[in-house]
Parts: structure tokens; C-alpha cells; sequence
């Protein structure tokens, strides 16, 4: 505080109180603050930044295959809130496919594991899941408050459902569109590795992590490592 008044002393009174009353508050009030201008601003510049992109990510889907451009999938966010977390389609419309490997999935064991090889995703679906473009309407659900540019990876309820209390750590916050596990491997790390990641990031965060992330999902991104 002593510093503040010997530093800003040529300021207004009023303005000096103001910085001390700021300097007062808790280090969680900066850190929800900063988090919602960068998510504000960051999805607002990187939807005008990539609308040619998405302009024509919707093209080719709408040509591809019938059906909506858009889907929303449930997930679980912060404090157990679900939503409905939109991306671009990737999946055929076709049931009797949707059914054929439904069943085929129904032995399949363990929590957040892709199907590789899905014969209901589209030659479009395929390129930009491959790329990460199908996660771009998610800047939609940033705006909207319901997540977040960086955090921990959305849940599905049927994940959610599985958790352990060590596990529901990770909905202490936004979930986000890219996060500290997806820049140290993606699909390739193990679940347990997942989990331990996201509490990393929850209990580390801040700015600068957040802009460190933001700069590595680039390269992870363009070079597909680990999505399949």
C-alpha cells in the first residue's frame, strides 16, 4: 500500500484509493477477471480472425452430406452445470450406420476413449477433426459464458458418472476449448494423465499460462499430434 501512495501521489486522491482498494482484493478476483476479458476478447478476434475458415468449413459439410452444420453435445461444466457444447458436424446422418456402431461399442470398456476409424465420420469430418476445426463453434460457447478458451477438457456425463472425488476436482473450473493435457499429447495420454493435468492447470493457472497454452495449441494443432 505504502507503495502505491509514494508511486501515484501525483494522482487524484480518489484515483489512489481506488488502486489501493484494488491491491486489497483477493488474488481470485484478478484471476476471474483477467480470465473472462481474455475469453471475451480472445474468441471475439479469433471469430472474425477465422470466419473465412468457418465460412467454408460450413460449405463443405452442408455439400458432404445432409444434415445440419452444427451439433450441440451435452457436457458437464463448471460446478457440475451442464450445457450443450456446439461443433461442427463431422458424423454421417445415417441411423442404421449410427446404430450398427453403437453396438459395436456397447463391450467397449473404460472412460474417454475415441473410436478410431469411425465409419460414421465424414472424409470433411475426418480433415477437420484432424486439424481441430470441428472445435472452432465452441468460441460460441466461450462468449456465452459457458466455457472457457483455456481448461480442463469438458466432461460427458457418462464420464462425470465414473468419477472419483479426486476426479470432480477438475469442474472447479470452465471447462475450455484447449487446455494444458491437449498441448502435452491429446488423445495419446491415458485418462489418469488427463485428470492430473487439469488439476495441474486449476491449481497453477494464470495469465501467462493461459497465453503459453494458447501459443502451443497452434503448433499441436497444425500438426495433428494425437488426434485421431
Amino acid at each position: 500500500m505504502l507503495l502505491i501512495k509514494k508511486h501515484f501521489s501525483i494522482f487524484p486522491q480518489n484515483t489512489v484509493k481506488l488502486l489501493i482498494a484494488l491491491a486489497s482484493l483477493p488474488t481470485w478476483v484478478f484471476r476471474t477477471g483477467y480470465k473472462r476479458i481474455y475469453d471475451i476478447a480472445g474468441s471475439f478476434l479469433l471469430i472474425i480472425a477465422l470466419s473465412p475458415l468457418l465460412l467454408i468449413t460450413a460449405i463443405a459439410i452442408s455439400w458432404e452430406s445432409r444434415g445440419g452444420v452444427f451439433f450441440r453435445q451435452q457436457r458437464v461444466g463448471k460446478n457440475g452445470q451442464l450445457f450443450g457444447m456446439i461443433k461442427f458436424r463431422s458424423m454421417s446422418t445415417d441411423q442404421a450406420l449410427h446404430e450398427k456402431v453403437a453396438a459395436m461399442e456397447s463391450d467397449r470398456d473404460g472412460v474417454c476413449k475415441k473410436f478410431v476409424n469411425d465409419p460414421r465420420v465424414t472424409k470433411v469430418g475426418n480433415l477437420i477433426r484432424k486439424l481441430s476445426i470441428d472445435e472452432l463453434p465452441q468460441l460460441i460457447n466461450v462468449l456465452r459464458g459457458e466455457m472457457s478458451l483455456i481448461g480442463p477438457r469438458p466432461a460427458l456425463t457418462t464420464e462425470v458418472e465414473q468419477y472419483t472425488d479426486y476426479d470432480r476436482r477438475r469442474l472447479q473450473a470452465l471447462p475450455g476449448i484447449s487446455g494444458l493435457w491437449q498441448v502435452s499429447g491429446r488423445a495419446d495420454l491415458s485418462f489418469a494423465e488427463q485428470i492430473d493435468l487439469d488439476l495441474r492447470y486449476i491449481r497453477e493457472r494464470n495469465l501467462l499460462t493461459d497465453i503459453t497454452i494458447t501459443l502451443k495449441t497452434i503448433p499441436a494443432v497444425l500438426l495433428g499430434a494425437g488426434a485421431y
